[in-house]
């Protein structure tokens, strides 16, 4: 009697390969999180314009007309809207990918196919709502009378950067969170830590140079410039420094998180 074996590749090679003969189903599961999404809401999809319209409105107010923060010669909101947007599509990314694994257990221990697929699909769709987001942005953009420059052809660069940025840690922390659940606790902290530590609402010109080095380490920081350079022109500038500091902490991250990955890829079924 012949017997079928079904296991990984046990090779990086074979692995993505694998990841492309499963394509479809990586499809499948960015449709269905996306559909879960916006099922059975009254808004729809209004509620990815909502969020990063609120941001803006808050720090107007807060930062912009009371703590008379800098803005580099642009409308402060959009100065804020350019900041925003890439974050809370990191911010999803991370939310989203830190629990796909264990959202998807019963999938995980029943078939073979590579893993990598379910947290990668969960960056897709926040990357769904970062491109409805953008709505919002034409429109605030055209409110203020702000033409876009030659920069914009740069943007796709940054918008794979911020994707890089937030599967890089996707990766790592849903891994960590199959064996330690307590990951879940620990990632709505981060986040909100995240948050006050990248240049959201300020420039990074207006961070101390003392503290530039460690500032610059914060790999969304070269995402969030690159976004306001691309977009706004202007005043707005790239630090060559803080730049590639970031791009430097993004790829040590990403293949950090590919390997952790891929070593305790084999155990998922068994510990999930």
């Amino acid at each position: 009697m012949s017997r079928l074996v079904i296991e990984s590749g046990r090779s990086h090679r074979e692995y993505w390969r694998d990841l492309w003969r499963y394509r479809e189903l990586f499809y499948v599961l960015a449709w269905r999180d996306v559909s879960v999404r916006y099922k059975q809401t009254v808004i729809g999809i209004v509620w990815a314009l909502l969020q990063p319209f609120l941001t803006m409105v808050i720090f107007t107010v807060v930062f912009g007309r009371l703590a008379k923060m800098p803005s580099a010669g642009v409308p402060y909101p959009l100065l804020v809207l350019a900041g925003s947007l890439p974050w809370q599509f990191i911010s999803a990314s991370l939310s989203g990918a830190s629990q796909s694994l264990v959202g998807n257990a019963n999938l995980i221990s029943k078939v073979y196919f590579p893993r990598l697929i379910i947290p990668a699909s969960a960056v897709v769709t926040a990357l769904i709502d970062l491109f409805i987001s953008f709505i919002l942005l034409i429109v605030v953009m055209a409110w203020y009378q702000v033409c876009p420059t030659w920069r914009m052809v740069f943007l796709p660069i940054f918008v794979l950067l911020a994707f890089l940025a937030a599967l890089g840690p996707g990766l790592l922390i849903t891994a960590l969170n199959v064996k330690y659940r307590d990951f879940r606790y620990i990632i709505p902290f981060m986040v909100q830590l995240g948050f006050f530590i990248s240049p959201v609402g300020y420039l990074s010109s207006a961070v101390d140079e003392k503290w530039r080095l460690l500032y610059s380490l914060n790999p969304v920081v070269g995402v969030i410039d690159g976004f306001r350079w691309a977009i706004l022109g202007g005043d707005n500038q790239i630090d060559g420094r803080d730049f590639m500091l970031s791009l430097g902490v993004i790829a040590l991250l990403l293949w950090f998180g590919i390997a952790y990955f891929r070593k305790t890829e084999r155990s998922f079924a068994d510990v999930i």
